[in-house]
């Protein structure tokens, strides 16, 4: 919200300093975000008339002009802009005039001088050259009864200061200059001029036919046909200025006016021409396929959703967020149609942004505008139009008002005691009474309870903490007192079996991963493709359009990380993110941390890409694959034990992923990218992912002690060979069943043989592997606590586990 002081001022007028002033607003919760002047340093420039301008005799492009600047003899000045005629009233600048600074940073100074053989005792200023505006349109020409002579920063009230307010959501009745105004003069009891509302005497008995189809969209409609105004007219100096200063340029006289109501009080409004108007207006919700064509150009389609004002042919306006190019009022509008009403604010939150605009309409219905005001704001829209654009033939025709579903106050009850524990401060009730007083609420006291019945413009009171904040607000918050809390203070330690976020963090970084944070809410394409998510979890008011649906699944914010660095030519990405996901479950229920219906687990995934290690002159480079994640994964998940099995995943090639299965159960997926999302996403080499769920690689198996082992270990090594597709955990498993408790200390697989497939016609030799056959070499270290182990202990054991691997597996010594 950004406003000048002066108008502030206008409505109320404390005896504070701007910063006093900027200060007071912000220890209130209205945070000023930013003060400004309104135009820069300059000094020696007053309002000059131009009384003569002739040509140069030496250039095509100038002028030599006499101004009269209240001094005893004309000056004359030399100017070169396409402007400079007899009549106007510019800014001039005298000789010894400081200008605003240039490009350069350093002021401008006007000296007597010559332009082509002329003397020139001074400049006629542009905008621009004051820095008030960047248009460059020739002379600053100021209204006609501006005093020659006068200071021009006295003449355009250029002292002034703008404020920028940063309000939160709450704030809605701060939405106005009279807003702010009113709660500054209950902060420093100023008092406060409140406009008035001089209804406009109707001349004319018409009144457009206007059916609230759905009181859930609108509760309030007021409107009132106005006919002869004259919209060719210049809209004043005045409120051109004052809207400038409130950020919005000025449009056309009625768009002016409706603009200048909504920064002065509130109330967003619309003005739409009465000849284009078919029949009468129907306020309802829109029809799946109707389409509107907005002020702003764009053509949008609405659906049951989103609000309307329909005439008996079409859709003619956006309700609370924009008005129909259809019935915009132009230079050749006669006859209007004002229109004011109440609209729900959740019947217009997020509306706009699903068209991916937003609006200062918008913006204010979707917080609460007030519903009691709509006739007052129209007379005040009707004054201003008739002051502007009146003539002798305007008309007036009664204001029209349904009042259809308006809100309900309900009692809001506050409790002295509760007050005072919550803010921190010894508080009386007398305190709290006149704080809310202040504040314009009306108060009943009974027994330290202070029940509130909240005005029509406070949408944001509706418990009792709002009210604390209220009277916490009024008290100042630089006046409550710095409490040291008096709550034990108890560490809260983790359980020895678990180990924290961060430490999985430090984990991953160690291995040389890169955390990301990405948004949690994805692209619907990316759920479909890479989580085989057909039904995800859709926003209902998405910031982007693309950015639609909750994730269930890490990977594709993951790969989005990896396609921004693959354009900026990075030639190696290992990235993780630890984040949650959001899936569809209906055991769960509304609490304070869950939302029905949602299950949200947090995940660690991570992605490698391009060579497995950094450049350097040692060795060859080598492509990330499958085995240097899993490994990565094993150190992650280290000193558990995790059993890798062939597995199927929507984002992953079907031959080259694994399920990661601890203590029996799924944690997730490692593995290479499927070849159509590679080629999808334009990626020239494959990356290897992997997505675990948290809560499974935050366990940890509590250390148990043992004494290290006087006996000397033995080493045996077995060859066997098996068919291809014997996993080496099944011939893990059946060497640790095989061999005896308390023998077997480890079994290491150390090396994998296939044979070279044969030549056509070639024979293969005595006891060579057949296709489809493998050898694997497992070095067995068996050892005893009690005594050293005998040939004949360990010849047993070597046998039984050759037994139990050809039990299992079909294996055969080699």
């Amino acid at each position: 919200m950004q406003f000048p002081e002066s108008w502030l001022r206008e409505f109320c007028n404390p005896p504070l300093t701007t910063a006093e002033l900027a200060e007071t607003l912000t220890m209130a919760g209205l945070e000023v975000e930013e003060l400004r002047p309104v135009a820069p340093a300059f000094s020696k420039i007053v309002v000059g008339e131009i009384k003569e301008a002739v040509q140069h005799p030496n250039a095509d492009r100038l002028r030599i002009c006499q101004v009269d600047v209240g001094q005893e003899a004309l000056l004359n000045i030399v100017c070169g802009a396409p402007n400079a005629r007899v009549g106007i009233k510019v800014p001039c600048a005298l000789v010894g005039a400081q200008l605003p600074p240039g490009a350069d940073g350093k002021p401008f100074q006007i000296k007597l001088g010559k332009l082509r053989g002329v003397e020139s005792q001074g400049m006629l200023c542009s905008a621009r050259e004051l820095q008030l505006t960047e248009d460059q349109d020739g002379l600053l020409e100021l209204a006609g009864d501006a005093v020659v002579g006068r200071d021009i920063r006295e003449q355009l009230n250029l002292d002034d200061t703008l404020f920028t307010l940063k309000l939160t959501p709450n704030l809605a009745h701060a939405l106005s200059v009279h807003g702010i105004a009113r709660e500054l003069s209950a902060l420093t009891s100023a008092p406060l001029r409140s406009p008035e509302f001089p209804p406009v005497a109707a001349a004319l008995d018409e009144r457009l036919p206007v059916k609230v189809s759905a009181p859930d969209l609108c509760g309030r409609f007021s409107g009132r046909i106005v006919r002869n105004v004259n919209t060719r007219v210049a809209t004043p100096a005045w409120m051109v200025d004052r809207l400038a200063r409130c950020g919005q340029r000025s449009v056309s006289p009625l768009v002016d006016i409706s603009n200048y109501v909504m920064f002065e009080l509130g109330r967003p409004s619309h003005i739409f021409d009465l000849d284009k108007i078919h029949g009468g207006l129907d306020v309802r919700w829109g029809r799946p396929g109707e389409q509107l064509k907005l002020l702003n150009g764009n053509t949008i389609t609405v659906d049951e959703a989103v609000g309307v004002i329909a005439d008996d042919q079409a859709v003619e306006s956006l309700a609370g967020i924009m008005g129909g190019d259809a019935t915009a009022v132009s230079d050749d509008t006669r006859h209007i149609y004002v229109e004011a009403a109440f609209w729900w604010p959740k019947s217009v939150a997020g509306r706009s942004r699903r068209y991916n605009f937003s609006t200062d309409a918008g913006h204010r219905f979707e917080r609460g505008v007030d519903p009691q005001g709509t006739v007052e704001h129209i007379e005040r829209i009707t004054q201003l139009i008739l002051q502007i654009c009146g003539t002798p033939e305007t008309v007036c025709g009664p204001v029209d008002d349904q009042q259809v579903r308006m809100p309900e106050s309900r009692t809001v009850s506050l409790r002295v005691a509760r007050a005072a524990k919550v803010i921190g401060m010894p508080l009386t009730q007398a305190q709290c009474e006149d704080a809310l007083q202040r504040l314009g609420l009306p108060v009943r006291a009974e027994d330290g309870v202070l029940h509130v019945v909240p005005p029509s413009y406070r949408f944001d009171l509706t418990i009792e903490e709002d009210l604390i904040e209220e009277v916490a607000r009024m008290v100042g918050y630089e006046h409550l007192p710095t409490t040291p809390p008096i709550a034990p203070i108890t560490p809260k330690l983790r359980a020895e079996s678990r180990r924290g976020p961060f430490a999985v963090r430090r984990e991953l970084a160690a291995l040389g991963y890169q955390e990301t944070i990405n948004f949690s809410f994805v692209e619907a394409a990316w759920e479909r493709d890479l989580a085989g998510n057909a039904q995800p979890i859709q926003l209902l008011n998405p910031i982007a359009s693309q950015l639609s649906v909750m994730r269930s699944s890490l990977l594709g914010s993951l790969l989005q990380v990896l396609k921004f660095n693959l354009d900026r030519k990075a030639p190696r990405v290992r990235v993780f993110e630890l984040g949650r996901v959001f899936l569809r479950d209906g055991s769960v229920v509304d609490s304070d941390t869950t939302v029905a219906g949602v299950h949200q687990p947090m995940r660690v995934a991570g992605l490698a890409y391009g060579a497995s290690d950094m450049l350097q002159w040692g060795g060859k480079d080598k492509a990330v694959d499958f085995f240097d994640i899993k490994g990565d994964v094993e150190a992650l998940l280290a000193p558990l034990d995790a059993v890798y099995e062939p597995g199927t995943h929507p984002a992953m090639h079907p031959g080259r992923c694994a399920r990661v299965m601890l203590d029996g159960e799924c944690i997730g997926h490692v593995g290479e990218l499927h070849p159509q999302w590679r080629q999808s996403w334009g990626l020239p080499m494959a990356p290897v992912l992997f997505e675990l769920e948290l809560d499974a690689v935050l366990r940890r198996r509590v250390p148990v002690f043992a004494p290290v082992a006087k006996h000397q270990a033995v080493e045996r090594d077995i060859a066997v060979v098996v068919a291809e597709r014997v996993t080496h955990a099944e011939v893990m498993a059946a060497i640790e069943a095989a061999v005896p408790q308390g023998l077997l200390r480890s079994a290491v697989l150390f090396d994998v043989f296939r044979p070279k497939p044969l030549r056509e016609g070639e024979v293969p030799a005595a006891g060579a592997l057949a296709a489809g056959e493998k050898s694997l070499a497992v070095r067995l270290t068996l050892g005893s606590g009690e005594a050293t182990l005998t040939d004949a202990e360990i010849e047993s054991a070597v046998q039984a586990a050759l037994q139990e691997l050809s039990r299992r597996t079909g294996a055969r010594l080699r």
